[in-house]
């Protein structure tokens, strides 16, 4: 049986000023600031990591916020569109939200059955809001009203211009299966399925070939239960000639990484530790976090990073 991976763990973008991707990630829609650390491999920016309220694998936006790096162009070999799921009877309240807070939006448009609210962050971040039934708890403490707030990612789109081979990979390797498909589109589903298992991958043979900057993914990270499993994928992958890392340590969770046929770029993520590993889970995000490694560095770090204000608004 081919390795298991039970939907999307993370998504990983470039930004910007990092004040402005907090306002907008905390202040428009409403999502907590989970963790604030900095990028491992460049400790004098931040890796800013928002969710729901536990930072719980599924619901995960993350950024590197590279102030002076340049603009990025979206096309093929990137995923070029994130989408988070918001309750099916919330769509008044977002579309007015977005509306107040000076946010344009694209017409709502129907797409497998739900509506989706498709807009740009400020660094140009395509992104979406999808109406649909889910489960899963809002987040209580927010800007947001719990009954409407974002429930976590629902989808990703990946680009690429041979469909085939990325769809071989995720079926065959990954553990998905394809579960709908409209023009140009074809959606794959992990585990049970819903909002948070879902990956579309979209026929880019005539688009643009992507390049990475502001404003663009840089990788997308599906979800294992643990290191176990993780192995089990390495293994899968590698032995198809894939050029996978080695396991590395993200302090809140193991990670791999390879790229998929069409060039996106695949992170393999265990759920544990999990991100109270280093906070008390009713304090997430609150202060710099630093890997033990780079903690003789707090001084220097601290200094090279700009403060932060995490935006606070009266729920209605």
């Amino acid at each position: 049986m081919a390795p298991q991976t039970q939907g999307i763990h993370h998504v990983t973008a470039i930004s910007g000023e990092p004040q402005r991707n907090v306002d907008f990630y905390v202040g428009v829609l409403g999502m907590r600031l989970v963790k604030k650390t900095v990028n491992f491999d460049d400790p004098e920016t931040y890796h800013l990591y928002y969710g729901d309220g536990a930072g719980s694998p599924g619901t995960i936006m993350t950024f590197f916020p590279w102030a002076h790096a340049p603009r990025g162009r979206i096309g093929a070999g990137q995923l070029i569109v994130t989408s988070f799921s918001i309750p099916a009877t919330s769509l008044g309240y977002w579309t007015e939200r977005l509306v107040e807070k000076g946010v344009r939006f694209e017409k709502p448009r129907d797409r497998f059955g739900e509506t989706v609210l498709t807009f740009e962050d400020p660094d140009g971040l395509r992104t979406e809001l999808v109406a649909a039934e889910d489960g899963r708890a809002g987040y209580r403490e927010g800007p947001v009203p719990a009954e409407h707030s974002v429930r976590g990612l629902h989808h990703v789109a990946l680009a690429v211009e041979a469909t085939e081979r990325t769809a071989k990979l995720m079926t065959d390797s990954l553990g998905f299966r394809q579960v709908a498909e409209t023009e140009g589109r074809v959606r794959f589903a992990a585990g049970e399925g819903g909002p948070g298992a879902l990956v579309d991958v979209v026929g880019a043979a005539d688009f643009p070939r992507g390049a990475m900057g502001v404003g663009t993914v840089h990788h997308v990270a599906f979800r294992v239960p643990d290191e176990g499993a993780q192995l089990a994928v390495r293994e899968e992958v590698a032995a198809l000639g894939y050029n996978v890392t080695p396991v590395l340590d993200r302090n809140y969770f193991r990670s791999i990484y390879f790229r998929e046929p069409g060039g996106v770029l695949f992170e393999i993520a265990t759920d544990p530790p999990g991100f109270a590993v280093d906070e008390d889970p009713d304090h997430l995000g609150e202060s710099l976090k630093l890997p033990p490694w780079l903690e003789k560095n707090r001084e220097q770090i601290e200094a090279a990073l700009p403060p932060l204000r995490v935006p606070v608004e009266e729920s209605a």
